[in-house]
């Protein structure tokens, strides 16, 4: 028999409830057969599905395993787990490492929730480091005033040894740290730390600062893939699936339908699609006029379509727009 499709989803917390939300916005009802405690799960109408709830760490090892297809978890866990070159890791901007995952990961898309930066941060005492060129001077200095290495507690051990290393940082010791990281300093534990934050208020609260260029990677909650588990018939097409519904969501909620009364609706639709991205996927002719349009250019089309002639206008939102290509399977597929 066909092996099912394996979803691995967070087990607890606030990553648990917008996990589900996000699979509920799909019509992908995840349900737990024997209660919130149990561990296994499945999803309403998709009998080739079968869910299991993991610990977010845990989620990124599965993956890397291949013991599951589909999963959602930190992007910034993978990194940690499955590791990545150095020339991966380094000082980035916003947006410069989406859609990149370390293998045997691939990033499906990104789900807009769970953002956080993982970051390099020191006391706010010191006032000679703002840079990560400062904190290499101050390791090297640190050894020969206090004779043993500068202490860096993190959960982030591989992510920051390489970073450091990259940008310099090369007398450090390592201090792991599954708890509360930013309380390290002022417990006199470790000199700094390497954490993850959402608004940076906990580290302020504790005496810390975020180094300038300290940013190692910006993290969100993602759809990812294993492109080492054992990809079945049914697992495929289960995830087609799953991933249709996923992708009617995300492009009924970037864009509206508007529909015209218009003369010359044929031409008007063409004008209209070469200069604000708007299709007319029903056609068009007579005066009557359906299109659907980026949301963010809702009140320009409608203005152009007033100067156009229009008598009557209306903009509506839609519940999903299913098309026939499903760049989030057929990306999926190219690896896989």
């Amino acid at each position: 028999m066909s092996e099912p499709l394996i979803v691995a989803v967070p087990s607890k917390g606030r990553l648990q409830e917008q996990t589900l939300a996000f699979f509920e916005r799909s019509a992908l009802s995840v349900r737990q057969a024997r209660g919130a405690r149990d561990y296994f799960g499945s999803i309403d109408g998709l009998p080739g599905a079968s869910v299991q709830f993991r610990s977010a760490s845990e989620i990124a090892r599965e993956v890397g395993a291949g013991a599951v297809h589909l999963a959602v978890t930190g992007v910034d866990l993978l990194h940690e787990t499955l590791g990545a070159s150095a020339g991966e890791i380094r000082p980035v901007d916003a947006g410069s490492l989406d859609a990149v995952a370390p293998d045997p990961a691939h990033i499906v898309t990104r789900l807009g929730f769970g953002g956080a930066n993982v970051v390099v941060a020191v006391p706010q005492a010191w006032l000679d480091v703002s840079t990560m060129a400062d904190l290499a001077d101050v390791a090297a200095r640190f050894r020969l005033k206090h004779h043993r290495p500068m202490r860096v507690a993190t959960k982030y051990v591989a992510l920051t040894r390489r970073f450091l290393t990259g940008h310099g940082v090369h007398d450090y010791l390592i201090v792991e740290s599954p708890g509360a990281t930013e309380g390290a300093p002022a417990a006199g534990t470790a000199e700094l730390i390497v954490d993850i934050t959402s608004t940076g208020r906990t580290l302020t609260e504790n005496g810390l600062k975020i180094v300038d260029d300290g940013v190692i990677m910006r993290s969100e909650a993602a759809l990812v893939a294993s492109l080492s588990a054992d990809w079945s018939p049914l697992a495929r097409e289960t995830a087609r699936t799953m991933l249709t519904r996923i992708a009617a969501d995300a492009r009924a909620r970037s864009v509206r339908r508007i529909e015209a009364a218009i003369p010359d609706a044929a031409r008007l639709a063409a004008e209209v699609g070469a200069r604000f991205g708007a299709t007319a996927p029903f056609g068009a002719g007579g005066d009557r006029l359906t299109l659907i349009a980026p949301a963010k250019a809702t009140q320009a089309i409608a203005a152009h379509l007033l100067a156009a002639g229009a008598s009557a206008i209306t903009v509506q939102s839609v519940e999903y727009v299913f098309e026939a290509e499903n760049p989030l399977y057929d990306a999926l597929a190219r690896r896989i």
